[in-house]
């Protein structure tokens, strides 16, 4: 049963025993609280006491209240149908200053497409919200209710401010679910201090006009807060934006997964990945075992180039075997939420890591090849084939204990987010929606929650910059040596030719050295092409938000991996060296296949 009921604000100047009682005869009952009510949850704050009644008819309540502090009564009517009068009597060692609590302000707006928007529950889709800083005059309990509001909506009071990044972040209260309101709210504000409150909505992308009703003991005003907050974030709690330099499959697969759902039923873009996930690790297997089966060569490995291009062979099949292993994880995580934390905080904090350690390990032992061949040529006989190996050897020791110190931070900033998104489920069914239209009370619905686990990146401002140089290092530095490494092999050789044979001119042999060698200029140009999409992003200024165009996004991932997959391409293809190593390597394994099978 409902009952009326009256909230009244007491001040206390001196600590002591009071007594607070209805001189009246009707019949009423008296609660009190310390702060705030609210009637949502009306146990909560409850202050005990030390009544001893007889008449159940009044309330008489005897406490020891404290100095400088605020207490809320709530007197309500016992029988729903009387008019109660209430005349308060109160009784201690000092006065004590009551306040009626009734309609102090009211704020009416609307949502549209312009306001910003935020998750306000993770994975869940954007929700458009406006900030209103509140300013009191008078320290007491305030309640804020809508009224003729064209939209369900839902509210948050924090203090200091808001950041739609860190949405929990100084948060004091939210609403309370009630039956077709869900966005009443309460709580004790002060003085000299700065609250917000933020109204949203209850459903994603909704827009409409609202009116916010404010109830205290002291008039207040309300003042919309026009700062636009910047989505540009690196690791906020539910990811959903992300500056360009730390996008990842994880954030561009995030929202296309559809949770707790068979492959089959996922979305075209989900499928199309899946496909060129294991093409590319196809294609990748492929070029990885041919080209070991092509360094493998002692003869090959008598010049530090052939050990380069073998350690090449097998970083490029870790990178592209990490590389589906990576993509696999996130759509199998998205897609059951039951897989062990460990697990999942593998995938996130090695996996990632380990992609970007093989991807920058390719690109500088594409450069060292470079760079041996370039020596190899310019010193002609002289050149040492016992320190080339030697000086290989170290390097591909060295390298990635570099690289590594330049990743060093990644398995610090990268963590899991657990989170849970409210689900009404039919008490006689398997299936749930997202959010309650007028089902809260209704007994053939029950409340679930559905579990989510994101893994997330956290990086600060300097390391977000400390992340764009590192890229920039690691993908132009090896372009630059493999560049100038080329351009000084064609020149170089050009100029000793036209020394020794002066009949053709230098131009004329730097043409002809271009013709000869023109794969040496192709295989940088390529490498680079392929590594343009990181780098364009990361030069995007502002922010993105991978939901918002995926396929380009995935696109533009999908492109970055594929260095790895063209060593037996660029290397050994051109060259008639290696490919008549290749032949006999594979007329080697037949021959031994031949044998066993006799």
């Amino acid at each position: 049963m409902n009952h009326h009921y009256e909230v009244i604000q007491i001040l206390v100047i001196q600590s002591g025993t009071y007594s607070l009682s209805n001189a009246n005869n009707d019949c009423a009952d008296g609660i009190l609280y310390t702060q705030h009510f609210n009637p949502h949850s009306p146990s909560k704050s409850l202050l005990p006491d030390d009544e001893n009644r007889c008449d159940f008819c009044q309330f008489k309540i005897i406490s020891h209240l404290q100095s400088n502090s605020t207490y809320i009564l709530v007197v309500e009517a016992l029988l729903d149908t009387d008019i109660t009068n209430i005349r308060l009597l109160v009784s201690g060692p000092n006065k004590v200053s009551i306040y009626h609590i009734s309609l102090r302000a009211i704020y009416s707006s609307q949502l549209t497409k312009d306001h910003q928007v935020y998750p306000r529950i993770c994975g869940t889709g954007n929700y458009h919200y406006e900030t209103i800083q509140i300013n009191v005059q008078l320290s007491g309990s305030y309640t804020f209710d809508n009224s003729n509001s064209s939209i369900l909506l839902y509210g948050y009071l924090y203090e200091n401010n808001f950041d739609p990044t860190y949405p929990m972040k100084n948060l004091i209260t939210q609403s309370s679910f009630s039956c077709n309101n869900p966005f009443k709210l309460g709580s004790y504000l002060e003085i000299n201090r700065v609250y917000i409150l933020l109204v949203t909505t209850f459903h994603a992308s909704v827009r409409g006009s609202f009116t916010i009703l404010v109830t205290g003991p002291h008039n207040l005003t309300l003042n919309k807060i026009t700062t636009k907050h910047s989505s540009c974030v690196i690791g906020d709690q539910c990811n959903p934006f992300q500056k360009t330099i730390g996008l990842t499959i994880n954030d561009i697969l995030r929202n296309q997964v559809q949770p707790n759902a068979s492959f089959g039923k996922q979305s075209s873009l989900i499928k199309v990945a899946a496909a060129i996930t294991m093409i590319m690790f196809s294609i990748g297997f492929i070029n990885g075992i041919f080209s070991l089966m092509t360094f493998k060569n002692k003869e090959l490995r008598k010049i530090g180039c052939g050990i380069y291009l073998l350690a090449s062979s097998i970083t490029s099949l870790l990178t592209i075997t990490m590389f589906t292993i990576k993509f696999w994880f996130v759509v199998l995580t998205q897609l059951y939420s039951t897989i062990n934390l460990n697990v999942l905080r593998f995938d996130c904090v090695f996996i990632g890591p380990v992609l970007k350690l093989c991807l920058y390990l390719d690109g500088w032992l594409n450069a060292c090849v470079a760079i041996e061949r370039t020596v190899n040529v310019l010193k002609g006989v002289n050149f040492d084939k016992r320190m080339s190996r030697r000086m290989a050897r170290r390097m591909i020791f060295i390298l990635p204990i570099l690289i590594l110190g330049s990743l060093v931070h990644e398995p610090i900033c990268h963590d899991l987010f657990e989170y849970t998104i409210p689900k009404f489920k039919p008490i006689d069914g398997n299936s749930t929606v997202d959010v309650p239209i007028e089902i809260e009370d209704d007994p053939s619905f029950e409340i679930t929650e559905e579990y989510h686990v994101l893994c997330v990146i956290r990086y600060s401002r300097s390391l977000q910059n400390y992340n764009t140089i590192t890229l920039f290092f690691h993908l132009i530095v090896p372009f630059i040596a493999n560049l100038c490494s080329a351009l000084l092999i064609i020149f170089g050789t050009a100029r000793r030719r036209s020394v020794a044979r002066n009949e053709q001119s230098f131009k004329e042999h730097v043409l002809k050295q271009l013709s000869e060698h023109k794969q040496l200029l192709i295989s940088p140009v390529v490498l680079l092409v392929l590594a343009m999409p990181r780098i364009i992003l990361s030069l995007i200024s502002g922010c993105v938000d991978p939901s918002s165009n995926p396929w380009l996004y995935l696109c533009g991932y999908f492109i970055s991996y594929t260095p790895p997959m063209l060593i037996f391409a660029l290397f050994v293809f051109p060259s008639k060296h290696y490919m008549k190593t290749f032949r006999e390597s594979i007329t080697r394994r037949q021959g031994r296949r031949q044998g066993i099978d006799q």
